[in-house]
C-alpha cells in the first residue's frame, strides 16, 4: 500500500518514529567523552511490519528512521566488512546555537540491524563547536562499552578506511587506517562479552546518536561517501549495489542515500 509524504507526517502526530539500533553516549559539558566508565551504547533494533520505520517514496528498497542513514545488507554469513571515506568538516545546521555541540558518526558494522545479541563495528565521530572541529576514532563489539582508539590522529579530510572481520561469531577485530598518514590501529577482540554474532547484516551508515537516550544534535556533515565498500559473505565479497536504503527523518528529512557497485554516498539536506 503507497504512503503518500503527507499522510506519514499526519501519522508521526500520532506516531513517533522509534529509531533504529541507537549507540546510547554520556555527555559532559557538551563534550563526547568515550570511556568504559564515561561510554556504553545501547541496542534497539527494527520491528519490521510496524510504524517505527515507514516507506515514504514507495519504493521497496528505501526506509526512514530517526537515527541512521546508510546502507544494509541482510542475509546470512557475514563476516567482513569494510569501506573508506573522506573525513568530512562537519558545519552547523541553520539555526544552530554556535556554542552548543553538534555530532555525527560514520563507521561500518557487522549485525546491529535485525541481530539482536551482538554488533561489531568501528567508526570515527565529527563534531563542530564554538567554531572548532574534533573527531575520535572508536571500536565496539556490543554489549561491551565503546572505546576510543587512543593513538591515532583523525583530520578533516583525511581518508580512513575502517574494517570490522568476525573470525568467529565471538571474536574478530577492527582496525582503522589514516590513509593520508599511514598510521593504521587493530584492536582484537578474544571472545565476546555477553553476546555472540549472527553474522545477518553488513552496514556501512551515518548515524545521529543518542545522548542519555535521546538523539543528540545532529551537524550539518555534508557528504559522506563510503568508498571500495565490501562485505564478505560466505567467502565471496559483495559491494552495496541492491541493499535497501535508509535515509534520517526528524522533524523533516535530513539526508539522502544512495549506493552503486562499491560506493555508498550519504548527503545531509
Amino acid at each position: 500500500m503507497e504512503v503518500s509524504v503527507v499522510m506519514f507526517a499526519a501519522i508521526l502526530l500520532a506516531t513517533s518514529i522509534i529509531a533504529s539500533p541507537l549507540s546510547s553516549r554520556l555527555q559532559t559539558d557538551g563534550e563526547i567523552l568515550r570511556s568504559s566508565q564515561a561510554l556504553r551504547r545501547t541496542i534497539q533494533p527494527h520491528k519490521p511490519g510496524t510504524l517505527e520505520v515507514l516507506d515514504l517514496n514507495q519504493t521497496s528498497h528505501e526506509t526512514y528512521s530517526s537515527n541512521w542513514a546508510g546502507a544494509i545488507l541482510i542475509g546470512t554469513r557475514y563476516t567482513a566488512v569494510s569501506g573508506e571515506i573522506t573525513v568530512p568538516v562537519p558545519q552547523l545546521p541553520n539555526g544552530a546555537d554556535p556554542y552548543t555541540n553538534y555530532c555525527a558518526s560514520a563507521w561500518i558494522i557487522i549485525d546491529g540491524d535485525t541481530c539482536r545479541t551482538a554488533i561489531l563495528k568501528a567508526g570515527i565521530d565529527f563534531c563542530i563547536q564554538g567554531g572548532l572541529c574534533s573527531y575520535s576514532a572508536w571500536y565496539e563489539w556490543y554489549p561491551d562499552y565503546a572505546h576510543d582508539f587512543s593513538n591515532i590522529q583523525i583530520s578533516a579530510e583525511n581518508v580512513i578506511k575502517m574494517t570490522v572481520d568476525a573470525t568467529s561469531k565471538s571474536s574478530g577485530f577492527a582496525t582503522i587506517e589514516n590513509l593520508s598518514t599511514g598510521v593504521s590501529v587493530t584492536h582484537i577482540f578474544p571472545n565476546s562479552l555477553g553476546g555472540d554474532l549472527c553474522e545477518s547484516n553488513a552496514e556501512w551508515i551515518v548515524e545521529d546518536f543518542s545522548v542519555k537516550n535521546a538523539l543528540a544534535l545532529f551537524a550539518n556533515f555534508g557528504t559522506v561517501v563510503f568508498s571500495n565498500a565490501v562485505a564478505l559473505r560466505g567467502g565471496i565479497s559483495y559491494g552495496p549495489s541492491g541493499a535497501p536504503i535508509m535515509d534520517i527523518y526528524q522533524d523533516r528529512i535530513l539526508t539522502s542515500t544512495s549506493v552503486n557497485d562499491n560506493t555508498v554516498n550519504i548527503s545531509y539536506i
